[in-house]
């Protein structure tokens, strides 16, 4: 596994997208706490994510490349317009799912729906050259305290990712889920 700097990253760009599309698990930071992620359309990098955190079948986040990614491929009604105004941002928005080929079946096991980040940070911009979505579930083991620096990474995750973005120590929570679908705002 390869620590990297925001620098290294900006620096080996083209590589670190080559490597997302062709299915590295890796740990990224975000606006709010670290996250492990993955090209969302390889089922078996997705499935490996899942047997990694224990999580057999509830459903993954994902950070959009582009908020018209979002409505290419979710239902944006009048209300989820008024939401995509606040990203970027802090939040998950739960949204119904459009273009289920938008994201492996494994993403959301069956769900007609889907969480959708689109945070407020420098990655953004990565997964906006990549052009595809990639997981995002919180960088532990599910029942586990979220990853906020190297000295509590799980050793089992630490040892499966290709790689980790590390940029310091995180202070944060993990982001606000806005449930769209249903019309549930749960505060963390």
């Amino acid at each position: 596994m390869e620590i990297l700097t925001q620098t290294e990253v900006s620096l080996r760009k083209k590589e670190i997208i080559r490597k997302i599309k062709a299915g590295a698990l890796f740990i990224h930071p975000t606006d709010t706490i670290y996250g492990i992620g993955c090209n969302a359309l390889d089922q078996k990098a997705v499935e490996k994510i899942r047997l990694l955190k224990n999580r057999a079948e509830n459903p993954f986040s994902i950070w959009a490349p582009s908020l018209k990614w979002i409505e290419e491929n979710c239902i944006v009604d009048k209300i989820a317009k008024e939401w995509l105004k606040k990203l970027p941002g802090p939040y998950t928005l739960i949204l119904h799912l459009k273009n289920k080929k938008a994201i492996s079946s494994v993403v959301n096991v069956g769900q007609e729906t889907l969480g959708v980040r689109y945070p407020n940070h420098w990655f953004s911009q990565i997964v906006a050259e990549l052009g595809l979505p990639i997981v995002t579930t919180s960088a532990n083991k599910s029942g586990q305290t979220f990853m906020t620096s190297l000295s509590n990474l799980d050793k089992e995750i630490e040892n499966a990712v290709d790689f980790v973005i590390f940029e310091g120590e995180k202070e944060s929570r993990p982001s606000q889920i806005v449930n769209l679908a249903t019309g549930e705002v749960k505060r963390r």
